[in-house]
Parts: structure tokens; sequence; C-alpha cells
């Protein structure tokens, strides 16, 4: 599916919690802090529940995707979210469903927040050179979140000096995207505590690496991925005057990789064969949201000509995006038949060969075979949305309309699914449905004044339809009070 354009709205971030912590190192940067091992997850349960810890994450998580650069690319999102949830179910402590989401940044960093929350920015995968090395800095992510390293820190600040949330907000999730100008928005407030900050960061890093490169083996990677991701990293910027975010956030002195090895060798050697979903995940973040069509065009025909490539098939994937990029849709078509015939459910392909058809118009063999995937994998997120987007396409809107309210009865909080519903309303005049499934779009941003104002008008087209109206005042009341939950937190 084609880059979705992002519906950002003026949200600000509500002041989640009247309870003081230093939030701003912690959030993005894993510089959560923590001495000893808790028992069995008891640590941070005085400084925030669970069910708290998952409404200030929801809450963060609306205003990213109000205010960064989200990946808004199912194929993308089905692929890191695979990747961190088979470690994910070899971790321990899970107290809720994790979220995986990508951040159109060339910047080398990862961070987690609260709620189970991980965000990669996609330098991140273009930079890694094996799936384990990616993998790495995800289960790192994983245990930050496992180990609680933010309510810890929230109960070790409490015991030190308070900080109110009110003076660090502005900072926090500026600090999750770029720490540097975020940190430099919190030093104000930060001040009287930076040292103690600092230690429990190292703290923290340190139990992330044992726990993550521990959780890395159990989950079938190879666990030398991370000192030697790491390693790279500190040795690729050892000199540069601006490291990465990520190198601000999780310091890597030769210490801290020395024992990241040694942790990693105590583990059995493992010949971990290379991943194409990986290489193929990175040809599509080169060849679509990076550079320019020409450029790529030239980078993967020379990558295929000299044979620089772990899989051919990623770097004709890569080729034929760059030539769809270029509107070149016929020789992007034959690359995409020829991978097909090869593996033809491969939904990397799939995707490609959908946008293809979609700008050629040529709806009805894309229609037939996402029907028949559709069948095959009911509610797989890469199909339906595939399918949706295809039929709105193809002026089949009623269709649509179906599909994507069967799939969010499945994924209900799917943001391009609430998007695509929107357009198939609007496209058939309902105007009361259109208005009310915008509010959704708002809701997951945030806004809900904004959302309950497209309920508003939305039940001002439904005089005809009780029942649609009765559903509306229901949802103005329940958006009503998730933002007073947010409200009573202060």
């Amino acid at each position: 599916m084609a880059k979705l354009s992002l519906l950002f709205s003026t949200f600000l971030l509500i002041i989640l919690i009247s309870t003081p912590f230093s939030y701003g190192q912690q959030v993005n940067g894993k510089n959560h802090g923590r001495n000893k091992l808790p028992e069995i997850g008891a640590a941070g349960f005085s400084a925030l529940s669970i069910d708290k810890e998952q409404l200030i994450g929801d809450a963060m998580m609306k205003h990213l995707r109000a205010s960064q650069p989200i990946v808004n690319d199912p194929i993308l999102i089905e692929y890191i979210n695979d990747l961190g949830n088979r470690m994910v179910r070899n971790a321990q402590d899970v107290h809720y469903n994790f979220e995986f989401f990508l951040v159109n940044n060339k910047d080398l960093n990862a961070f987690a927040f609260f709620g189970g929350h991980i965000g990669i920015h996609t330098g991140l995968i273009t930079t890694a050179e094996t799936e384990s090395e990616l993998a790495s800095v995800v289960a790192h992510e994983i245990s930050h979140v496992t180990q609680r390293h933010l309510a810890r820190k929230m109960e070790a600040q409490n015991r030190n000096q308070p900080l109110t949330m009110a003076g660090m907000i502005s900072g926090v999730l500026l600090t999750l995207i770029n720490p540097t100008v975020g940190m430099a928005a919190l030093s104000t407030s930060m001040a009287a505590s930076q040292q103690a900050s600092i230690n429990y960061t190292r703290t923290n890093e340190k139990e992330a690496d044992r726990v993550g490169i521990q959780l890395l083996a159990n989950s079938g990677f190879d666990p030398m991925g991370a000192p030697n991701f790491f390693g790279k990293m500190a040795e690729q910027f050892r000199y540069t005057s601006k490291p990465p975010a990520m190198l601000l956030t999780h310091p890597l002195p030769e210490s801290r990789i020395s024992e990241a090895r040694v942790r990693a060798q105590n583990f059995p050697a493992r010949q971990i064969r290379a991943s194409l979903d990986f290489e193929l995940a990175k040809a599509r973040l080169r060849a679509r949201y990076e550079g320019n069509a020409p450029d790529n065009i030239k980078f993967y025909s020379k990558e295929i000509e000299k044979q620089r490539y772990v899989y051919k098939q990623a770097a004709q994937y890569g080729l034929a995006i760059a030539y769809f990029e270029n509107a070149a849709y016929e020789q992007s078509l034959n690359i995409i038949n020829s991978l097909l015939s090869d593996d033809k459910n491969n939904l990397f392909y799939i995707d490609l060969l959908t946008d293809i058809h979609i700008k050629t118009k040529n709806f009805a063999p894309a229609l037939d075979r996402l029907k028949e995937l559709n069948l095959l994998m009911p509610n797989n997120q890469v199909v339906a949305l595939n399918y949706a987007n295809t039929l709105l396409e193809a002026e089949q809107y009623q269709q649509a309309e179906i599909l994507l309210q069967d799939f969010l009865l499945v994924q209900p909080n799917n943001f391009i699914a609430h998007d695509l519903l929107t357009d198939a309303y609007k496209k058939q005049n309902k105007m009361a449905m259109m208005h009310a499934t915008k509010a959704e779009v708002f809701s997951l941003l945030g806004a809900y004044s904004r959302a309950i104002d497209e309920l508003q008008t939305g039940y001002n087209f439904a005089d005809d339809k009780p029942l649609v109206k009765k559903r509306i005042k229901a949802r103005i009341i329940q958006f009503q009070e998730q933002e007073n939950k947010l409200k009573r937190l202060n």
C-alpha cells in the first residue's frame, strides 16, 4: 500500500500525572532507573499501577501519532510487530500487549515508554546488517519495559528531589524523538537530580543489556547481534562531534560493550540464516522512504549487477519500488511478477503489485488476488487494507465498507482502517457515519474535543437513523470519560 497521509491535530498532551518524577530521560532513553532485581515484577508498582501506566502510554502514543512522522505502512507495521512479538512471547513479567511502531527518521534511535510502546527509527533498520542486530535493539527496549524502569525511576525520584510533570512535559516527547533537543528542554527542571538520573541510567542500561541478550538468545536470534551492533555504532561515531541519538541515551563505553560480548559468548554459538523479510523491509525503507527514485534505480541496478546483496530478491524488490516511485510501472510490474512466480503469497510483493494495479487502473487482477488471499489470511492487515483500498479506487464503496467494518471488529484501533472507512462513507454520502468514523481518527490522535465535534456534526445528519443517533451519543460519552480519566491523573 502506498504511503497514506497522516492527519495532524493541534492536540497538546495533558499533564498526565502530578506525582513528581524525572521523566524526560526515562521515556526516550531507557535511562530509567533501578538498583537491584525486583521480586517478580514488584518494583515500581507503588509509584505507578499497570492500569495507570497503560493509560499514560496510550495518551503518549496518540500524541506521537499527531506530531511525529509515524510510518503508516501496513507491511512494515506487520514486520516490526512480528519481530517484536516473537521476543515478547519469551519475555518475563509481560503485563499487557506491546505495540511496536516505526518513526520515519534516519537517525539511529529506539525508545520505549509506558504501556509497552516501543518506537524504532527507520535509520536503525537500514543500518543494521543482520536481523539479529536489529532484534538486539528491540530486545533491549522490551527489557526496559518488562523491568519497569520508568516506574522504578519514579520511585527513586520521589525519594530524591521532586520534579513536577508540568515543568517537564514539553520536553518529554521531544526527548523520545530527538534526545539532544529534549535534554536541553528538560535541563532546567532536571538540574537538581541530574547525577542521580545518570547513575540510574547506567544501572538500567546494564540490566537491559543482560535481560535483552538472554531474551535475544531465547527467541532464536544470534546473541552476538547485541555486542556486534553496539560495537559497530561506537566505532563508527567514536570521533564525531555529534553522535547519533541512540548513543546519547544509550552510552556505550568500552566496558559495556565488553560485558555484552562476554554475556553473549556464554550462549552456544548459533548460525542464523539470513532473513529475507528483514532484507525486504530494508529495501522497502530505502527505496520508498529515502533518497529519490532515479538515484535508487541506479543504486539497486548496480547492487544487482555487482551481486552486492544478501538476497537477490530483496535487491530486485528495491529496484521494483524505485521504478514504481519513478512512475515506470511496466518495469516495476515485470520484476514483481517474476518475484511472485517463485513466492506467490509474499505480502511485500503483493503490496507493491496492488499499488501498480491501482496506478494503472487495472483493478480486476488485484481484486481477484486479494480476495483469494483474504480468504486464506482473514483480517491480515496487509491483505485487508490493500483489498479495501483497491475496492475504494475501483469505486466499489459498499464492499470496501463491509470489509473495513469486519476488520475493525478485530483491530479497533487501526488508524489506516478508520481513515479508509471515513473515505468509504464519504464516497457514499453517508455523512453521519463519515463524521462518526472521522471522530475515531481524531481520537487516535488524542484530539478528543475535535472527535466530539465530529460526532455532534454526525448526529445532525442522523435524524432518520435513531439507532445511529444512540450510538453517536454513547460514543460522545465514552470520549468524554476517556478525557476525564486523563484529567483525573493530574
